[in-house]
């Protein structure tokens, strides 16, 4: 239906049609006349008289006349009077011989020259325009009085009369400046319009197809205005609308069968065309397209069409996190139907689809930002990996899932037995079961049994695998307030990176870049007891170090802003922060810091702050800072009760806070 549009009809008219506005112009007195009728209903006797005037001057005929003088009374304003003019208009006796008129002098040239007879008796192409822009003014009037389905009954009868007389479409040789092709290509806009005014859906989908199913020598704005339309009130229309007998012989296999499948196949359109820059950037086609997409589960096509953007459209931040909102839908969608295709296999298949249906949504929770959306994920996805479990019970990864799930929801004593069970069956050299079960026990305040833990993981462990506890053990020793044993631990796991940086084989070099981050995370730790400390010449040189090895990484510069706040620096610590967010949107720590920097500052700068802070949680809402300095606002704004309730989320969650995130 949709690419019959493409097609193109050797067609050209016989005469550039003149516009009827010059018939306005051939005589000054026609304005006069429409300001001595003031605006007031006309009685039959007046609009005689006026209509005899007309067309004595202007040479016009009974209907010419009325015609010019309604949309002189339409300029005017004057509604009422218009219409009373244009029903004075008999276009049902007058619709053959207009019809004629289009069809005879569309024909070519050639094809009329042959036979030699000259067009007598035919309507000339400026009367014809004249009675459609009647027709089209009645219409407008119809609707400014509220008489909105008289009004699309009446655009109609414009389609038909050009339909009737070109029923394989206009030529694309009409050229820009002919009457008739602006008329018919506003009546086109019209009609639609009217029906969703009057609320008949059904009716304004079929005006779109109407003027989308054949080539009525639309330009590409035009086009693709009355495709994005026609997507709009097809994906959130009540009803769904069937294609009429005629069009439903053109359908095969691959045609829509549904109103939704309908307004994909159009957005899908409009994207090629922007993507090949027929039409500009619209972001409404996106959005439409990303809700038809998600409401029909076709995740993976919907990531496709984003990495297909060009540059510029999106921001990196927004084009990865839309991205990462594909995928993970995409995993989930692909994790509900393993589920319900390992319902009639054996139990390892079951438990197979279930630990990945858990995972899926439990990655999906962390990815969306409203609360209640979170907390349905989380419930789906500990569901299915308490399932799997119950299924596999042996099964080491799935206990660990399980136990790392737990632990992200605070349920520690439950988190704490998948972990032990898990290092039971992993024979107790898995790095990521140590570093689950020393979170953990950390979660509980439990800050020496936590480096315990720790620990016995470095004895049965690698050289390889002890740099991220060694991480571990430092961040616990500082929890303890232990600087110096912090400071010893972080030498101590230079000193590995440095031996492994002196190694040149290629696979010590392809480990030095793994390790690059830990490294950073080691010297911008040491900054901050360096700061603490109030040694801010060491607290600098670490720092330098930092940023040597990780000079966009927006930990490196977030170390640096709390640096300069605690030489009360607070402008340049501010700038920094901001710099952290620059180079990484969503980094939690860096929203944080600014949000507290910003409460400093007070006055006007409250609620930019706010604002950093609840984006903050909204990533992470399990950030007890983000809450205590969220509440820090909401005192200072009078609001007592939202305060204490902020307050409160700080306290309990900084009970079960572990020293580094579980992930």
């Amino acid at each position: 239906m949709l690419c019959a549009c493409s097609r193109e009809q050797q067609l050209h008219f016989e005469e550039a049609p003149q516009s009827p506005e010059s018939l306005a112009t051939r005589d000054f007195s026609v304005s006069g006349l429409s300001s001595r009728t003031g605006g007031t209903k006309f009685d039959d006797h007046q609009v005689d008289d006026i209509e005899s005037t007309l067309r004595e001057t202007l040479s016009l005929n009974y209907e010419e006349a009325r015609a010019l003088l309604g949309r002189l009374e339409y300029q005017r304003g004057n509604f009422d009077a218009a219409l009373q003019v244009f029903q004075g208009i008999d276009i049902r006796g007058l619709k053959p011989r207009m019809i004629k008129a289009i069809s005879e002098r569309s024909r070519p040239r050639k094809a009329r020259s042959k036979g030699g007879k000259l067009l007598v008796n035919v309507m000339s192409m400026h009367s014809v325009s004249l009675l459609l822009e009647a027709i089209l003014l009645k219409s407008k009037s119809l609707e400014e009085l509220g008489h909105v389905q008289d009004a699309a009954i009446e655009c109609k009868s414009i389609l038909d009369i050009v339909e009737s007389a070109l029923p394989h479409g206009m030529s694309q040789t009409v050229t820009d400046d002919c009457k008739l092709k602006e008329i018919f290509h506003k009546a086109l806009e019209l009609h639609p319009e009217l029906w969703k005014q009057a609320g008949h859906l059904d009716e304004a989908v079929s005006a779109y197809r109407r003027a989308l199913i054949k080539p009525w020598n639309l330009n590409p704005k035009m086009c693709a205005k009355f495709q994005k339309d026609l997507a709009v009130v097809l994906l959130y229309g009540s009803e769904e609308v069937t294609l009429p007998p005629h069009l439903q012989q053109l359908q095969n296999q691959s045609s829509p069968k549904t109103n939704i499948e309908e307004a994909i196949l159009l957005l899908l359109i409009l994207m090629k065309k922007v993507l090949f820059q027929e039409i500009s950037w619209d972001p409404e086609i996106m959005n439409h397209l990303t809700f038809a997409l998600s409401l029909s589960g076709q995740f993976e096509l919907l990531g496709n069409h984003v990495e297909q953007l060009l540059p510029g459209i999106y921001t990196r931040a927004e084009r990865w996190y839309l991205l990462a909102l594909c995928y993970s839908a995409a995993g989930v969608n692909f994790a509900e139907r393993a589920t319900q295709l390992a319902s009639d296999q054996g139990k390892h298949f079951r438990g197979l689809s279930s630990h990945l249906l858990g995972v899926s949504y439990g990655n999906y929770a962390r990815s969306v930002t409203y609360d209640s959306e979170r907390l349905k994920l989380q419930k789906e996805a500990l569901d299915a990996l308490k399932n799997a479990a119950a299924l596999e019970k042996d099964d080491p990864e799935v206990i660990y899932s399980l136990g790392l799930e737990l632990a992200i929801q605070r349920e520690l004593d439950a988190a704490r037995e998948c972990a032990v069970k898990y290092l039971e069956l992993m024979g107790g050299i898995s790095v990521k079961g140590w570093k689950l079960l020393a979170l953990v026990v950390s979660s509980v305040q439990d800050h020496e049994g936590a480096e315990l833990v720790v620990d016995l993981a470095i004895t049965n462990t690698g050289i390889d695998d002890q740099l991220e506890l060694l991480i571990m053990k430092a961040q616990l020793q500082i929890r303890q307030e232990q600087p110096k044993n912090a400071i010893e631990t972080y030498r101590s796991l230079l000193t590995v990176i440095k031996a492994q940086e002196d190694d040149h084989t290629e696979r010590a070099n392809s480990k030095v870049k793994t390790h690059g981050s830990l490294e950073v995370e080691a010297w911008t730790n040491l900054a901050s007891i360096y700061s603490k400390a109030r040694l801010h010449k060491d607290s600098t040189s670490c720092l330098d170090i930092a940023k040597s090895i990780g000079y966009f990484s927006p930990k490196t510069w977030n170390a640096k802003g709390i640096s300069l706040q605690a030489q009360s620096l607070d402008k340049e610590a501010l700038a920094a922060f901001l710099t952290s967010l620059s180079i990484g949107p969503d980094y939690v720590p860096s929203m944080v810091t600014t949000g507290v920097a910003l409460r400093k500052i007070g006055g006007k700068s409250l609620p930019i702050a706010r604002s950093f802070l609840t984006n903050a949680l909204k990533m992470e809402p399990t950030n007890h800072d983000a809450w205590l300095n969220l509440g820090f606002i909401s005192k200072a704004e009078g609001s007592l009760r939202e305060a204490a309730d902020c307050f409160q989320e700080a306290c309990e969650l900084n009970e079960s806070s572990p020293i580094m995130d579980f992930r």
